[in-house]
């Protein structure tokens, strides 16, 4: 993927990058595979872009914390589709998710998964590159949390986390350490 200038405004926080990319990012480069990027921006794009950037930034948060957590899967694509599978009557080593019961919704409600808006959608795809390269500073403005939902829901999870947020329309917790 090409690096381009964010085409969104983030409030001085994250600057323009400049399209040449350093021997550094190519490097890292190596690290980060596409999936991830995608996977990432795909989770910005369905889950928050009807946010501003702190939203998008706090959800992107969640996921990389939950990477980072020994109770999630251990990369980006398996965290954003991370829930239970059947087999596919077509064929049963295909495995496909059960509707509405994955960790973030959009990935299982039955809907083509292709980015309806693809300036908005290429919009993540350099965002979401920009952070896994560390190309952005980012900083986890949810302190941690594992665990969002919109406001207007009330999961019985939520009683047994730690809120940390809220940001916009979103409420965001964390499991406690034992």
């Amino acid at each position: 993927m090409m690096n381009k200038c964010l085409k969104i405004a983030i409030l001085a926080v994250v600057p323009c990058l400049i399209a040449a990319q350093s021997t550094q990012a190519q490097n890292q480069e190596i690290l980060v595979s596409d999936k991830s990027v995608v996977c990432l921006a795909k989770n910005m794009y369905y889950e928050s872009r009807n946010q501003g950037i702190a939203g998008q930034l706090a959800v992107s948060a969640v996921v990389l914390n939950r990477v980072n957590d020994n109770k999630f899967p251990d990369t980006i694509c398996e965290v954003v589709k991370q829930g239970p599978t059947r087999s596919s009557w077509k064929d049963p080593k295909i495995k496909i998710p059960v509707k509405h019961r994955c960790q973030f919704s959009w990935y299982c409600d039955g809907r083509s998964d292709n980015p309806k808006n693809k300036e908005l959608y290429e919009t993540y795809l350099n965002l979401a590159e920009s952070i896994l390269l560390n190309e952005v500073p980012f900083l986890d403005i949810t302190d941690g949390a594992t665990f969002y939902h919109a406001d207007y829901v009330l999961p019985a999870w939520a009683k047994q986390k730690t809120k940390t947020t809220e940001i916009e329309d979103h409420i965001f917790y964390r499991w406690e350490q034992l």
